[in-house]
């Protein structure tokens, strides 16, 4: 993501990246570490995105996302904006009830975070993006303080009654975004 956004152009088209990791912690530029992982086996990586510290794993939907903002006229907080009704809406496919959360960036199903959301730009280049929890081994997130909140409830789909897998779920979520996006793009 690093190098696709430092060798950009201007003409450079845009990219969506859809997968899922191995067992990973990540931690963000702002993480602290009373948040870091306690009595865990599971490897932690440093990353140069905003935000705290996440779990990734097998069965969750991993969506980065290679914009050029300015060529789109969006500032960071109106992407972000994007993505949160992004994941709002896929799960809305769903008839999942999903909304923000006032100051805790990424998406939250009855109080429980069911998608995190962290971000890198670099020269109008946005990298990073969003992680929808689909149905994977949870466990992990208990041995962290999620986002950097002590207790944060985490689910997923599976929990809420969706039996999509990840990929299915993935497909929609980058769908989704390309709607809002192109969305934005007739109301420039």
């Amino acid at each position: 993501m690093r190098q696709f956004t430092s060798s950009r152009k201007t003409d450079t088209p845009d990219e969506i990246w859809l997968l899922q990791h191995p067992p990973v912690y990540t931690a963000g530029l702002a993480c602290r570490p009373e948040h870091l992982p306690r009595d865990s086996c599971v490897a932690l990586a440093r990353v140069d995105r905003g935000g705290q510290i996440t779990y990734h794993g097998p069965g969750q939907v991993v969506m980065y996302t290679l914009l050029d903002l300015a060529r789109r006229d969006l500032n960071i907080r109106a992407f972000v904006s994007l993505l949160e009704q992004a994941m709002i809406d896929t799960l809305a496919q769903y008839q999942v009830p999903a909304q923000r959360k006032p100051g805790a960036p990424g998406i939250y199903v009855n109080g429980a975070k069911i998608a995190a959301l962290g971000l890198r730009v670099r020269r109008s280049g946005c990298y990073h993006g969003v992680a929808l929890n689909v149905d994977m081994d949870l466990a992990p997130f208990l041995a962290i303080d999620p986002c950097g909140y002590p207790g944060l409830t985490v689910t997923q789909t599976r929990d809420l009654g969706v039996t999509a897998p990840a990929d299915e779920l993935g497909d929609r979520l980058a769908a989704e975004l390309t709607r809002l996006l192109a969305q934005h793009e007739h109301q420039r």
